[in-house]
């Protein structure tokens, strides 16, 4: 494979980062959602909790207490719908970027697999490139030793 072969690898490598950015950013923002409505869930339950006991008083404050604590249990129920609401929607969108993460790691590796076989290729070049200029040299020695040995027999 060519470098211009990974032209077009490179630009779907970007939609693919682009959309797992995207999917991240939709996960942070899903989880703030879900832990402050969790913590609106939980301050809606520590005043039920609190506000439960009724120790002294007329009938009057007795009623109001009621109507309270059922006025309480109504906005918890509802914020305990909406975490939960909330966790579906995180659990999804946690689902959603580990889906792109993972289809952008295997873009990411079809690509760093192509230019680690390129780097091969080009060392593998080179070292033939290599064993030739040394074959040469050797077989530039060996003559010339040659020679030598024939002038000095010779002499």
């Amino acid at each position: 494979m060519s470098a211009r072969h990974d032209r077009g690898l490179r630009a779907v490598s970007r939609v693919r980062d682009v959309r797992e950015r995207d999917s991240r950013i939709g996960l942070q923002q899903a989880l703030r959602e879900e832990a402050s409505l969790q913590s609106r869930l939980d301050v809606l339950e520590e005043a039920m909790r609190t506000h439960g006991a009724f120790i002294s008083g007329d009938m009057r404050q007795f009623v109001a207490l009621q109507q309270s604590l059922e006025a309480l249990r109504g906005a918890a129920k509802e914020a305990r719908e909406a975490a939960d609401a909330a966790a579906v929607i995180s659990a999804s969108a946690r689902s959603h970027w580990h889906h792109d993460k993972t289809r952008l790691s295997a873009v990411e590796g079809l690509l760093e697999r192509r230019a680690d076989e390129r780097r091969a290729e080009v060392e593998k070049k080179e070292s033939h490139e290599l064993d030739d200029v040394a074959g040469r040299l050797w077989l530039r020695a060996k003559t010339q030793h040659t020679q030598n040995a024939r002038k000095e027999a010779a002499s």
